[in-house]
């Protein structure tokens, strides 16, 4: 385990990296066709915190709405770890998306729980 990861309590799950789709090379060739994940460094693969969910933000995809980069609720990992106990956002009704902006929702921070 990484210095980063030992700071943060929980079981690891290793998931496929869904910006690349597991491949290890970014998707949309940038800069080159060589060029590595951006998310998974080439890897293919993220470690994510149990219990594990959806992104609800870009529905699991890695990709930000409408962009070429990494979804910013999941960091492009598609999924997020769960909150426990948590109630729906007011303010998105749950729908992780701000309904003024389409960006993530600044109250429950793109989680659509809170």
């Amino acid at each position: 385990m990484t210095k980063k990861q030992e700071k943060i309590s929980g079981n690891y799950k290793t998931i496929t990296c869904a910006f690349c789709k597991g491949i290890g090379k970014d998707p949309f060739e940038v800069p080159s066709k060589l060029s590595n994940c951006q998310v998974c460094n080439g890897r293919g693969r993220n470690p994510v915190v149990e219990p594990i969910q959806v992104c609800p933000y870009c529905k699991g995809s890695g990709i930000f709405y409408n962009h070429r980069m990494p979804c910013a609720v999941c960091g492009g990992k598609g999924a997020v770890t769960q909150i426990d106990k948590a109630e729906r956002c007011a303010k998105c009704e749950g729908g992780a998306r701000d309904p003024d902006s389409d960006l993530p929702c600044v109250s429950c921070y793109g989680l659509g729980s809170i």
